[in-house]
């Protein structure tokens, strides 16, 4: 690590993150599960594979057009088991609430985890509530774990990806972030912008029936897709080449980022995945997923390629080449 102290950047899910879980729990947790570095855990008990993933929520503001704290925390969770290939099944909640917070939003955002799991197809199961003094918890924190099972047919390692694989985003990116930094600083725009916090389980299902032809999938949350293909690089020791002109990208995002000095690829998402899928199957997969109100932007962004191995290169419109880095910092803290 480059300091001794614990910096907001550490939690950004780009580079210094990395830096952080490589030197002091992976280092010290070390372990066959733990190591595969997924979305969730991959377990196996008797015959049948289970997928286990946990997230902690400390979004702020706890309202933001298109969601709110309770519906996110549901819905993060059920979407990382998803990228693990599983049928999320149910959920922990675990609530730490600051001394003085109102009851009435404590019954709206249970009342919004509730409609968001019978949306998602899961069960809240068990729960904890812990209260803290006034000033230690900045309103309320959430953790989710999620249990589900992982489907026979499907695989989904970085370890699978292969030169010539095609990169799909389900949608157009960056929306979460610009809604919630919106609401955050009182910012306006021609066209709202909202949240795309929604439950992709049904996105699974389907890319669940091509099977082998999908080699990976990553929830691009932290950090934005930028970050999630660096990490897919890494584990899998190819490169990817990105061209601008087929990001999905809605205008006023584009222009709102243009005005802030804000890059859509490094902005979180809540309700679009990046999946690397055989090549040839990429087009059927693309029109499949078109046809669900949830992937109806899906896109082919890209190319996995061999010779440049461990970067990101996006092809900008103009045919030039620049690498896209993961996150270094945090273009904007506190975002799920």
């Amino acid at each position: 690590m480059r300091t001794g102290k614990i910096l907001l950047g550490h939690g950004s899910g780009g580079r210094m993150t990395q830096e952080l879980v490589n030197s002091v729990f992976k280092k010290t947790w070390a372990n066959p599960y733990l190591d595969q570095m997924l979305d969730g855990a991959i377990l196996k008990v008797g015959s049948q594979r289970i997928a286990m993933t946990t997230d902690s929520f400390v979004i702020t503001p706890l309202f933001f057009p298109g969601g709110d704290i309770g519906k996110l925390s549901v819905y993060g969770t059920v979407n990382d088991l998803v990228a693990c290939g599983a049928r999320p099944l149910y959920l922990s909640a675990g609530l730490i609430i600051e001394e003085g917070f109102g009851v009435e939003e404590l019954e709206k955002i249970a009342a919004s985890m509730s409609k968001a799991a019978l949306e998602a197809g899961v069960q809240l199961v068990t729960g904890d509530t812990k209260v803290v003094e006034k000033g230690k918890a900045d309103g309320i924190f959430i953790n989710t774990t999620g249990i589900g099972i992982i489907r026979t047919e499907v695989d989904y390692r970085p370890d699978r990806i292969k030169p010539g694989d095609a990169v799909i985003v389900t949608g157009k990116v960056g929306e979460h972030g610009l809604a919630v930094l919106a609401q955050r600083e009182g910012l306006s725009f021609s066209t709202p912008v909202t949240s795309d916090c929604q439950p992709l389980h049904r996105v699974g299902e389907l890319l669940a029936r091509y099977g082998q032809e999908v080699r990976c999938m990553r929830d691009p949350t932290r950090g934005g897709v930028a970050t999630v293909l660096n990490e897919l690089a890494q584990q899998s020791g190819t490169g990817f080449i990105v061209r601008e002109e087929d990001i999905p990208l809605d205008p006023v995002v584009q222009g709102a980022c243009e005005m802030l000095g804000l890059d859509a690829l490094y902005l979180a998402n809540e309700g679009k995945m990046v999946v690397v899928v055989a090549k040839d199957a990429a087009q059927a997969i693309v029109e499949d997923l078109r046809q669900l109100p949830e992937s109806r932007d899906s896109a082919v962004i890209g190319y996995v390629k061999d010779e440049v191995p461990g970067l990101v290169l996006l092809e900008t419109e103009l045919g030039a080449h620049r690498i896209l880095n993961m996150l270094e910092s945090d273009q904007l803290p506190r975002i799920c």
